[in-house]
């Protein structure tokens, strides 16, 4: 019996003949993700985890200045979801739109004489929106691509924490190196690189995240410097902007959001210092970080440095002491009992944050750093703040308070606020997103000749990415900071390589071991693009260059392509976190969704899972499961259905905790600190689309479900189409939807045409037949009643919405999805089953078919390699929204072992079959 033959028999015996398939199937509703597709814009929760730096001599010698898309209708997706939540499979919660991060308009008035001096600089964007579909990449099409902002490398250490804590001991021991241990304080990455180099979040730029980093550090140069502060601004822009330099900080404040507690101040601390040159970043080594902000009057970071055996072991003892009940008093008072070196940062954690603590970044640097710190702390004592006692005018919160009216007028006061010496230009806020550029920016950027080395290593790394690929994203955006300089053959752009998930990091580690030249892949990774046209002397003059640069890198010389990687010794790190700070943001607010959306059980199950994990004392765990338990009572009882925001979770949770540590001396040191509650409804940053802290797009779901009102079913266009099609798998239950559909009295309610076009009985190639239906019909609405399951289809289907003027909504079966592919195991015995229980199917894929099992094994394998969420996030960023149909019950009993192992060896075998005799095709489904 062949493979596929025995999977299609043990799923026909192993599955129950019922006329509902599978007792864990769900009647859930819909989920319907909107948000403007020009300003969909990633970022995420980051946590600081250095690499080493360079260690060399300190320099302060400057250097010389070296088409618009159609978004979807989201009022037509909104009627769509609508509609279908009105059938028997939903119960029809809808997620409204929300526009955000650019002035237009009633909101127009807004914008001052910037924002319209802006509009007549990118005149050339605006009017010339096919300067790309005419920039015809050949012999002489260049590009030349430059790191404009980014952050470490995420390192993971691939062996255990006591592995690596065994090697740092024997390092030091040895003399070879010092342990250098960092206090980690809770906020957010922010990233800034002068004016025209602009200011980002983690993977994000010109949103409210980034205003609110911009108006934080010039806050603090009017706190440091006094009067002089608009003067020492323009200077330091200037010094950045010469020296091609990136200034990372851990953005701490109290109005985007809460984490492990809400700081008493909002403020920065700078985590790294970057010179970005036209090569491969260099990473300021800690000493040298110190030394530069000291010379800006920056605030630093709490350091000590362990330089003996007899410190370096005291250090991992008191951290074993301290992990459970640790804030940060005692922590910092106990290491500096024992570090070799303490310096104090210019912030106090315990002053400005709280007692909470975080945690503590310890990595191995090199054994003169101890030699080197002296010497920076001798050099550059701590400045004054010149500062303190002036009027600095209106605080953070007091403009987010002022300004609550929507996220486009707090960036508006807070840009404002900062005064034009350190923010000149605001087209990054008011711009950059109203027009991104298309996605043919990417392939015409890696098929173009590279202009320089740094190119020809970004180039690599982003080849590698796509073929294996990664689940990452490379977004372009118009550069709106190189608008006089764009004309038909000269084109700017800004690249955002988003990483989706840390699966990717530890993936690209791998290629890196194997790939010793490969470049790291960076947390927070923005580059300058330029795509441009080389007349035969300038094109020559490149081909010299690059020539003498490999010839210098064969040699040995002038540039090393060795990554510190490949030397496992140099990168040993290890982050270290104290159980009172994880009990807030892991077991309390990452545990509401389950809670409230699985119950107490689930709950009770997840956070007995996570305090297994990180190893906590069976005590500890005795008492935080006590607490906890309570905890789900209490906030279950005082929220009812209606899931407490993660957002303003410690509004509930530090008052509960509060009490509760007021009942015994145990319960006091179980929680650590509490009732130190700053109220942030009142200033809390307006965030419209339901980002994350950072500005990805993590749409928030515990609202309220929503119905349309008839006002809104006013505002539907009438004059555009809509195609609704289905990114998943045969067995979907797309075709039983569609008809569904055109069977529902009065279609989708707004009085439009609904057709439905069915692949299995359309003759020649599906997708240019919709295309014709669309022209034929442009008003209409069509039911794409065909698998749709990759990049090719999608892009089809976006070129149908721009040439014929339609949205398109994507329909997909909810799954939890794995690393590697956005449909469980559990999605695809569904699917199979559903195959196995049709009769007569017009496509021939049903019980008779000799070979179903082997064909969904075919589907299954086109969505390999993405994630769950980045398949996600890709269909939003294209298409602005999505709808989730219902498939399994979240408490649905776990799937039967024989199945799974079925299931497993059946995809082993698929892949033995491509891999010895390729992937056959689909039938046209990508067509």
């Amino acid at each position: 019996m062949s493979a596929s033959q025995r999977l299609l028999c043990t799923l026909s015996h192993s599955l129950p003949y019922k006329s509902t398939p599978f007792p864990f199937l769900r009647p859930s509703p819909f989920y319907y993700f909107p948000c403007s597709r020009p300003l969909s814009f990633p970022t995420a929760i980051m946590s600081q985890n250095q690499r080493k730096g360079g260690n060399r001599e300190q320099t302060w010698k400057q250097k010389p200045k070296p088409k618009a898309v159609m978004s979807a209708s989201a009022s037509v997706t909104e009627a769509v979801t609508n509609k279908l939540g009105g059938l028997n499979i939903s119960d029809g919660q809808i997620w409204k739109p929300k526009s955000y991060g650019t002035v237009t308009g009633p909101n127009a008035t807004a914008v001052d004489v910037q924002t319209e001096k802006s509009s007549v600089d990118l005149s050339k964007f605006f009017l010339k929106p096919n300067l790309l579909e005419n920039f015809n990449v050949d012999n002489s099409t260049y590009s030349l691509a430059q790191i404009r902002a980014t952050f470490y490398p995420k390192f993971e250490n691939e062996k255990s924490d006591q592995e690596i804590r065994i090697r740092m001991i024997e390092m030091v021991s040895k003399g070879l190196a010092t342990l250098e241990v960092s206090l980690k304080h809770s906020g957010s990455l922010f990233m800034y690189a002068g004016n025209e180099g602009g200011a980002y979040a983690k993977n994000s730029f010109g949103n409210i995240y980034t205003a609110v980093g911009v108006f934080v550090l010039g806050r603090m140069f009017h706190e440091a410097w006094g009067t002089k502060a608009g003067e020492k601004q323009a200077q330091f822009n200037d010094f950045i902007e010469r020296n091609r330099m990136c200034i990372s900080m851990e953005l701490v404040t109290a109005v985007l959001g809460d984490h492990g507690q809400r700081p008493r101040e909002d403020y920065a601390v700078v985590t790294a210092v970057t010179e970005l040159g036209n090569g491969k970043p260099k990473f300021y080594s800690t000493p040298e970080v110190i030394a530069f902000c000291r010379k800006w009057r920056l605030p630093t970071n709490h350091i000590w440095l362990f330089s003996t055996r007899k410190s370096v072991t005291s250090f991992f003892a008191a951290y074993d002491v301290l992990c459970e009940e640790g804030t940060a008093t005692s922590v910092c008072r106990a290491l500096d009992e024992v570090a070799d070196i303490s310096v104090a940062g210019s912030k106090c954690h315990i002053k400005v944050q709280g007692e909470i603590l975080e945690g503590l970044v310890a990595r191995i640097v090199s054994h003169e750093s101890s030699k080197h710190m002296d010497e920076v702390l001798n050099d550059h004592p701590p400045p004054p703040a010149d500062g303190a006692g002036i009027d600095l005018g209106p605080s953070l919160r007091e403009i987010c308070a002022a300004n609550r009216s929507d996220e486009k007028q707090q960036i508006k006061a807070l840009l404002e606020n900062v005064g034009s010496s350190f923010c000149p230009d605001h087209s990054d806020w008011y711009d950059a997103h109203s027009r991104n550029a298309d996605r043919s920016v990417l392939s015409k950027f890696l098929q173009a000749h590279p202009a320089d080395y740094s190119t020809t290593k970004l180039q690599e790394m982003i080849r590698l990415m796509r073929e294996k690929r990664f689940p990452a994203a490379f977004k372009c955006y118009h550069n709106f900071h190189k608008a006089e300089s764009v004309s038909s053959d000269n084109l700017f752009y800004k690249m955002v390589i988003h990483v989706h998930s840390d699966s990717g990091f530890r993936r690209y580690q791998k290629e890196m071991r194997q790939k010793p030249g490969l470049w790291p892949l960076y947390r927070g990774f923005f580059l300058d693009i330029n795509l441009f046209k080389a007349n035969k002397e300038r094109a020559a003059e490149i081909a010299k260059c690059n020539n003498d640069l490999v010839g210098l890198i064969n040699n040995g010389n002038g540039i090393s392509t060795r990554d510190g990687l490949a030397d496992d010794d140099a990168n040993l790190m290890i982050k270290l976190k104290f159980l009172t700070y994880k009990l807030r943001t892991f077991l309390i607010r990452n545990g509401l969704s389950i809670l409230f959306k699985d119950g107490p059980a689930a709950y009770k199950a997840y956070y007995l899972r996570q305090m297994k994990i990180w190893g906590t004392s069976a005590g500890k765990q005795i008492e935080l499961s006590k607490m906890l338990d309570e905890w789900a009572v209490y906030i279950r009882r005082k929220c009812g259905n209606k899931q407490l925001s993660s957002a303003i979770y410690l509004s509930e949770a530090e008052p509960f905790l509060e009490q509760y540590a007021k009942r015994s001396p145990e319960n006091q040191a179980l929680i650590g600190c509490a009732g130190n509650l700053v109220r942030t409804e009142d200033f809390l940053a307006v965030v419209e689309g339901g980002r994350d802290e950072e500005g990805d797009l993590s749409l928030e779901r515990e609202a309220a479900a929503a119905s349309i009102s008839p006002s809104v079913k006013d505002t539907i266009r009438k004059d555009e189409g809509l195609i609704v099609f289905f990114p998943g798998i045969p067995g979907c239950a797309k075709s039983a939807l569609c008809r569904e559909l055109l069977n529902t009295p009065g279609g989708l309610g707004d009085g439009r045409q609904v057709d439905s076009l069915m692949g299995d009985l359309v003759k020649g190639r599906y997708w240019p037949k919709v295309a014709d239906e669309r022209r034929r019909k442009p008003y209409s609405i069509i039911l794409a009643d065909k698998n749709a399951p990759n990049e090719e289809v999608w892009k089809q289907i976006e070129n149908m919405c721009h040439s014929t003027k339609a949205s398109a909504v994507p329909v997909i079966p909810d799954s939890e999805g794995t690393d590697s592919n956005p449909f469980s195991l559990d999605a695809l015995a569904v699917f199979m089953f559903r195959v196995l229980q049709r009769v007569n199917h017009p496509g021939n894929l049903d019980k008779a078919s000799p070979n179903a099992g082997y064909v969904l094994l075919m589907f299954y394998h086109l969505y390999e390699g993405k994630s769950r969420k980045y398949f996600e996030d890709e269909l939003v960023e294209r298409f602005s929204s999505l709808v989730k149909m219902p498939l399994l019950k979240p408490d649905r009993s776990p799937l039967p072992l024989s199945l799974r192992s079925v299931l497993e060896e059946g995809i082993n075998l698929y892949n033995l079959h491509t891999n010895r005799h390729g992937r056959s095709g689909l039938n046209g489904s990508r067509n």
